[in-house]
């Protein structure tokens, strides 16, 4: 029988010699919106706004407000673009379990939204693109991507530093990626179904095998169905992103994440921020302040390898404070043996069509 799979590839990128040094910027003090309204005004030159912005901040959680995006860091973006543009800004975000409308309230980013006139929108009742993946078995999977995330031209990824439970860390890349994915199913079915499925998870897998037929017609959740393999995920969020990258990466880490992320981890008071018109290089600084190789991080190897963004520190010209400065390692996730085994021969594979 013919085999059937297409694993998408990767293909080669330009060499490094041939790219410019990316630009990180980096500030620590003790004022959360003025540290992230530094960063931007030393990187004002990288950025380009458009005429349709979409920031999208993390609001995982309706009840865990460290592991959201804080009003305050919205407000000094706000602040940043508003002073600079009149164009439509949309604040957006397709929570995994919460609603996000609810979430806006309840944290006050409506609030701050309001303020700058901006509208906001719940991407997972938004209309959708089609998306290519690969499901557990490598074999074709099309999920729905947010139109309006894909249909803007300037995508502002804004997010907390966190530790995850299944790709080992989490910033601007994942933030935007898995957000913009649509879930529309039952209400409340999902929390309970992703705790059912931590319960029964495989050694080698996010959920078993027969859990795919729930999720993509029962929990109706694009978001699960990218929680197949650590395999999978991590290779899926790289397809994505560069299908859809960010064009402005803002990390918040006043107060950032260890442990049990991206809900139920403990607060690291950095007190720092960080941002970059390469969003590769702003999670690859972050990183490496976190105290992780980038390049242990799956979706960010593959990114890297493919030319998304600068992975190289050698290679990145972080403005502001030294990132030495403020390196400080943090407790990874109790699940992080599993979630490093995220090579599969097939995909490692495609390490030969990549440059060195």
């Amino acid at each position: 029988m013919q085999d059937d799979r297409r694993v998408p590839e990767v293909s080669a990128a330009a060499s490094k010699k041939d790219r410019p040094r990316s630009k990180v910027a980096l500030v620590r003090g003790d004022d959360r919106g003025g540290n992230i309204l530094r960063c931007l005004e030393l990187i004002e030159d990288q950025i380009r706004l458009g005429r349709r912005i979409v920031i999208k901040p993390n609001l995982v959680s309706i009840r865990k407000a460290l592991s959201v995006t804080h009003a305050e860091a919205l407000e000094a973006v706000l602040r940043f673009v508003r002073q600079r543009t009149d164009a439509e800004i949309t604040v957006a975000e397709g929570c995994a379990i919460a609603d996000a409308m609810q979430a806006f309230e309840k944290y006050g980013l409506a609030a701050a939204g309001r303020h700058y006139g901006v509208r906001l929108v719940d991407l997972n009742r938004d209309q959708w693109v089609p998306v290519k993946v690969v499901d557990r078995d490598l074999r074709p999977m099309t999920l729905r991507f947010s139109r309006t995330v894909a249909e803007s031209d300037c995508r502002i990824s804004l997010a907390p530093m966190k530790t995850h439970d299944a790709v080992i860390i989490t910033m601007s890349l994942k933030n935007l990626v898995m957000g913009s994915l649509i879930n529309n199913g039952l209400r409340g079915l999902e929390g309970f179904m992703h705790g059912l499925s931590h319960l029964l998870r495989p050694r080698d897998a996010l959920y078993p095998r027969g859990f795919g037929w729930v999720v993509r017609h029962i929990l109706r959740s694009d978001k699960v169905a990218m929680h197949q393999t650590y395999q999978t995920l991590n290779y899926n969020l790289f397809l994505l992103a560069r299908a859809f990258p960010a064009h402005l990466a803002v990390l918040d880490g006043f107060t950032a994440m260890e442990g049990r992320g991206p809900t139920q981890g403990k607060p690291v008071d950095l007190r720092l921020a960080l941002a970059s018109a390469d969003f590769i290089a702003a999670d690859s600084v972050a990183a490496r302040i976190m105290g992780f190789d980038p390049q242990e991080v799956g979706y960010l190897y593959y990114a890297i390898a493919a030319g998304l963004g600068e992975g190289d520190l050698e290679r990145i010209e972080v403005l502001g404070d030294r990132w030495e400065d403020c390196l400080r390692p943090f407790e990874p996730h109790p699940n992080f043996k599993r979630q490093r085994a995220w090579r599969h021969p097939e995909l490692d594979a495609l390490r030969t069509l990549l440059p060195s």
